[in-house]
């Protein structure tokens, strides 16, 4: 039996945008459990299952269904392994549209994700995660933080 080691990456990709979009700001955490989150600067943010869930719980507007109306699209994964394949990175795009009764449906963000990627216990997991700010759009509906300082 083969492994998939970029599928099973690609699916630490959208796993992260299903638990974003569900609320789900632990199972974001959770996916943190054995890295970090860090800004463009590659400075660290955040650290760890716990820190991970308190930022987005910090910063991530939720409404009364639990959830921040987003829809966060991942592409043009590119994903690199070690040559014994226990670390790889993966550089890929985001783009995230958002619906409220305040804001129609459009795109409020772009940007791209540099990753690090480690095998704990048999399994892929994030090892770091660089978030790159693009093309901005309406942020007041989804950050309960300034938007001013995000301009990339």
């Amino acid at each position: 039996m083969t492994t998939d080691h970029r599928g099973e990456i690609e699916n630490l990709l959208h796993l992260y945008a299903e638990a974003i979009d569900a609320g789900d700001f632990d199972r974001v955490g959770e996916l943190f459990a054995h890295g970090r989150i860090c800004g463009p600067d590659g400075e660290p943010i955040a650290t760890g299952a716990a820190a991970v869930a308190k930022l987005y719980e910090g910063t991530t507007r939720r409404y009364d269904d639990g959830t921040p109306k987003t829809h966060h699209v991942i592409t043009n994964p590119i994903v690199e392994l070690s040559d014994d394949a226990t670390t790889a990175t993966a550089r890929s795009r985001f783009t995230v549209m958002q619906a409220t009764d305040r804001l129609p449906l459009q795109v409020i963000v772009t940007g791209g994700y540099h990753d690090r990627f480690a095998v704990v216990d048999g399994k892929w997991a994030f090892a770091e995660r660089i978030m790159i700010l693009g093309l901005l759009g309406d942020l007041s509906q989804h950050l309960l933080v300034d938007t001013a300082g995000f301009a990339p």
